[in-house]
């Protein structure tokens, strides 16, 4: 929720946990649980899907939190949305 808040500008409250597996032919690309909050005080969205990944060789990990604005409008198109995002920024190999 902090993640959601502090991204985004606006008070969050949890809806949901949804699990997501994103596969690309038949490797899987991710696997894990999205959670789906109501926003308020934005001026996009009244949802926003927000997850976390570890970083590979870290002992971090990294927060996402997507808004739901079209075409994203389910936590499965969340997490493919960021990982194109990601894909095009040379984040993904």
């Amino acid at each position: 929720m902090q993640a959601v808040e502090r991204l985004h500008y606006c008070q969050a409250s949890f809806l949901e946990d949804v699990a997501v597996v994103e596969k690309f032919g038949e490797k899987t690309v991710w696997s894990g649980v999205v959670s789906v909050f109501e926003i308020m005080g934005h001026h996009q969205a009244n949802k926003c899907y927000a997850w976390s990944s570890p970083i590979e060789g870290s002992t971090k990990r990294r927060y996402f939190a997507v808004l739901h604005v079209p075409p994203v409008d389910s936590p499965e198109k969340a997490v493919r949305a960021a990982i194109v995002r990601d894909h095009k920024a040379g984040g993904l190999k």
